[in-house]
């Protein structure tokens, strides 16, 4: 195998991001089941899997006679996964999505390929949903999710979040990177060669009140965390990035805070 393309994933590897991933797994994995509709017996492709807790869950409802394939570059991420999947109907792989590399009898034999918060880390996206479109049979369907992040919105406003938010949102763009490629998941779908069939939000926000909130806003919080260095060298003090992570810590725990929120999904269809 090719050496893997550099990383532009800011966040990194380490076991504070990590549980923030498996949260924000545990927070929207129903929705994306839902929209996936699958129906039992479907093979999958799943790129960027990450910890397999989203391929796990799209095995299990691919049933006994289907069969998932997740790649990622992280050998690390990997291990955690297939620790934790001992069903022999999952199986990960090291690889590089930017230059992916299956089995020729692998090509075109996928009824669904899949992808969730990878594309907006990528310098060049279009070669991964190209890649998509090649896996799949015709008939087969791929799957979008990402995100934009420009759509957030909090209320009370926690002080400084707009500035800092906005320099989290550059940093994509400093590498390369599309910070709001959620809006062209349908663009991305018809250029690969899939004819767009469907695309709808799925929620990902909270009111105080709601049981699901207080894990809303730690995501927020370790999102602004784990992203420090890259936000303090769009020009952000260290003082005011920390005083707005006080402010949305405080936030967080407000008798009337909301955070507006959803992550864009898309699917195409192969048609020869």
């Amino acid at each position: 195998m090719s050496n893997p393309t550099p990383s532009y994933y800011v966040h990194g590897t380490d076991p504070e991001e990590q549980g923030r991933l498996s949260l924000l797994n545990d927070i929207l994995n129903a929705g994306s089941l839902r929209e996936l509709g699958l129906r039992g017996g479907e093979s999958i492709l799943d790129l960027g899997c990450g910890l397999g807790q989203l391929s796990r869950a799209m095995a299990k409802a691919a049933g006994p006679h289907g069969r998932l394939l997740g790649i990622d570059r992280s050998e690390e991420q990997l291990g955690e996964a297939r620790r934790a999947t001992p069903d022999s109907a999952v199986t990960y792989r090291q690889g590089d999505v930017l230059a992916l590399e299956l089995d020729e009898p692998e090509w075109g034999s996928f009824d669904v390929a899949h992808t969730r918060f990878l594309l907006e880390h990528l310098p060049d996206p279009l070669t991964v949903v190209r890649s998509m479109v090649r896996a799949v049979k015709v008939g087969g369907r791929v799957v979008l999710e990402d995100e934009d992040h420009e759509i957030l919105r909090l209320w009370p406003e926690p002080a400084g979040l707009a500035h800092v938010w906005r320099s989290y949102v550059d940093s994509y763009r400093r590498v390369g990177n599309d910070p709001t490629i959620g809006k062209r998941l349908v663009e991305l779908l018809h250029r690969a060669g899939a004819r767009p069939r469907r695309s709808t939000f799925i929620y990902f926000g909270a009111c105080a009140g709601e049981p699901v909130f207080p894990a809303i806003a730690a995501n927020l919080i370790g999102v602004l965390r784990g992203a420090r260095a890259a936000i303090l060298a769009g020009g952000i003090g260290a003082s005011a990035f920390d005083d707005c992570l006080a402010a949305v810590d405080a936030w967080g725990r407000g008798p009337d805070s909301v955070m507006w929120y959803a992550m864009a999904w898309a699917e195409g269809v192969k048609e020869k």
